[in-house]
C-alpha cells in the first residue's frame, strides 16, 4: 500500500482511538497484495485481575476487527534484559513484506520506570531508549508505533509521576524526530502532525 510509512508514530490520549488506527492501518497493509503479514508487539504485563481483563478483551476485540493480524507478546521478562526484548522482536520479526504494530510504547516504558513489585526500575532509560531507535532505523519492514501523548493535562503530584511524564515526552518527542509520520489522534480523529499523505 502507498499510504504505508516506513515508521509512524500514532499518539493519543486515553481512549483517543489509537490503537483502533493502527488496527486499521494494518487491516489496510493486508488487504494492500498478497503475501503481506501483519504481527502485533504487545507490551502489556498482565500484572493484577483487571488488567488481565482488559488485554484479554483487547485479544477477543482485535481478532473480530483484523482477524489476520497476529499478536506476540514482549516484555514479560522479570531480568534487566526486559527492555531489549521489544528491540530484539522487531529485528527477528520484521521483514519487507511484514507490517509490525507495537502497541503500546508508553506501557513498555512505564515497566521499566515503575515496574511491578519485586523489580528494580531502569538505570539506565535513555540507552534502551537509543537502542530501539537505532533497531528501528535498520528494519527491513514498515513499522507502526502506538503511544500515549499525556503531556497535555494536569501537572501530575509525586516525583515518581512527574518522571515518568517527563520521560515519555522525551520518548515521544525522539521517536517523532526519526518517524516518516507523526499522527495525532484526538476522539477517535486522525490528524496528521508529520509527513505528507
Amino acid at each position: 500500500m502507498a499510504d504505508t510509512a516506513r515508521l509512524e508514530l500514532i499518539l493519543g490520549g486515553q481512549k483517543s482511538g489509537k490503537s483502533r488506527h493502527a488496527e486499521q492501518r494494518a487491516q489496510q497493509w493486508l488487504a494492500g497484495a498478497p503475501g503481506r503479514r501483519a504481527l502485533l508487539l504487545a507490551t502489556a504485563v498482565p500484572g493484577d485481575a483487571e488488567m488481565r481483563q482488559r488485554i484479554e478483551r483487547h485479544q477477543h476485540d482485535r481478532a473480530q476487527r483484523v482477524p489476520g493480524l497476529q499478536t506476540r507478546a514482549v516484555g514479560q521478562g522479570l531480568g534487566p534484559g526486559r527492555m531489549r526484548e521489544l528491540a530484539l522482536a522487531l529485528q527477528h520479526e520484521s521483514a519487507p513484506q511484514t507490517l509490525l504494530l507495537v502497541d503500546c510504547l508508553t506501557l513498555w516504558l512505564t515497566q521499566a520506570l515503575m515496574p511491578p513489585p519485586g523489580l528494580a526500575p531502569l538505570a539506565d532509560s535513555e540507552a534502551a531508549i537509543e537502542h530501539l531507535c537505532h533497531t528501528l532505523a535498520a528494519l527491513p519492514g514498515p513499522v507502526l508505533l502506538v503511544g500515549n501523548e499525556i503531556g497535555l493535562g494536569v501537572i501530575p503530584l509525586g516525583a515518581e509521576v512527574r518522571g515518568f511524564v517527563d520521560e515519555l515526552g522525551r520518548l515521544n518527542q525522539t521517536l517523532a524526530a526519526r518517524a516518516d509520520r507523526v499522527t495525532l489522534m484526538v476522539a477517535g480523529c486522525p490528524l496528521r502532525v508529520k509527513g505528507g499523505d
